[in-house]
């Protein structure tokens, strides 16, 4: 029985001779993002604005005019509606009461609840949240901080653990995952909470890992082949990473893909931006990020040099070997 082989052996696609394209294209899809993020921003949940936000569940379609009707007649404040997911389900964003108490919050609630149900039969709320606005603000900070202390000891690793150039290219490619994945949440208007910093989180760490193993494979062939031009090596390099790379994203998608399907509204956010950051992320790690090196300047010959001197270095190991006296 013959084995599945997605990528078949010797595959040889020139990556390289395609850089120009794929940079013009990375770039007009980063100033999108940007542009998207600066513009519209994120739909900030509780966590990072602060407030109480309820998800109510109507019987039929969610009467989202009505609702904010009833909800504006309380003069709690400025309240925020969004219906996402199922029809019939509908987000409530309110700031917190005067005193910030759980009575008070549960006072609140209920008194939401008595509005909708004058002309509504709604179900028990989904949930709940509750977050002040003090606490908000310390984890805006500590989510930017997390992701860029993840970034920039990623980018440090690869600067000590290769050359500086693998080090740079890994934290511009890295730099555009991210702002990919923000842009997709400024367009969408999914919710961008918590959750969402560990999905961050969680697709910098895929990333760096495809990048890499790409990197490692490069730094191989580099030794390898000496004599080789750096873009037909990196072709080189990139295609035999490629099965493991293609293997790897395809069976994270499918699981990630089971947990869009059946795992509800609330973790869609979480589970769309992972599938977007593995799929930019497979792309930036072929097409970016190993590309930079020619464009940054990676020299070869102090790779070289340093094969040479390590080829000097066994000679003379073996002739002190053969020449040392037997005991």
């Amino acid at each position: 029985m013959r084995l599945l082989k997605i990528v078949p052996d010797n595959t040889n696609i020139g990556f390289v001779k395609l850089r120009g394209w794929a940079f013009a294209f990375t770039l007009l899809l980063t100033i999108a993002a940007g542009v998207l993020v600066g513009v519209r921003g994120l739909n900030l949940g509780v966590d990072f604005v602060g407030g109480l936000m309820i998800e109510a569940k109507f019987p039929g379609d969610a009467p989202i005019d009505n609702v904010r009707k009833h909800i504006d007649a309380l003069g709690v404040g400025d309240a925020q509606l969004q219906q996402f997911g199922p029809k019939n389900t509908v987000s409530i964003r309110l700031p917190l009461p005067p005193v910030h108490d759980e009575g008070a919050t549960n006072a609140l609630v209920t008194k939401v609840q008595s509005a909708l149900a004058q002309d509504h039969v709604i179900l028990p709320f989904n949930q709940v949240d509750t977050v002040s606005g003090k606490v908000s603000d310390e984890l805006i900070w500590k989510g930017i901080f997390a992701v860029v202390a993840a970034v920039f000891c990623i980018a440090l690793f690869g600067i000590v653990r290769f050359e500086w150039q693998f080090g740079v290219a890994t934290f511009i490619s890295i730099f555009h995952d991210v702002l990919m994945t923000l842009g997709f949440f400024a367009l969408t208007r999914y919710e961008f909470d918590l959750n969402i910093v560990a999905a961050v989180l969680t697709i910098i760490g895929y990333s760096i890992n495809d990048k890499i193993v790409i990197d490692d494979r490069i730094r191989e062939n580099l030794r390898k082949y000496r004599q080789m031009p750096l873009g037909e090596l990196i072709d080189l390099s990139v295609n035999e990473t490629l099965p493991r790379t293609v293997m790897t994203s395809l069976t994270i998608l499918l699981a990630l893909l089971s947990l869009l399907l059946f795992g509800g509204h609330v973790l869609r956010g979480f589970t769309a931006a992972m599938m977007l950051g593995v799929v930019v992320g497979t792309y930036s790690s072929i097409y970016v990020s190993s590309s930079l090196l020619i464009t940054l300047g990676l020299d070869k010959s102090r790779f070289r040099q340093m094969e040479e001197a390590g080829d000097k270095k066994k000679a003379a190991r073996a002739r002190a070997e053969r020449i040392a006296p037997k005991p």
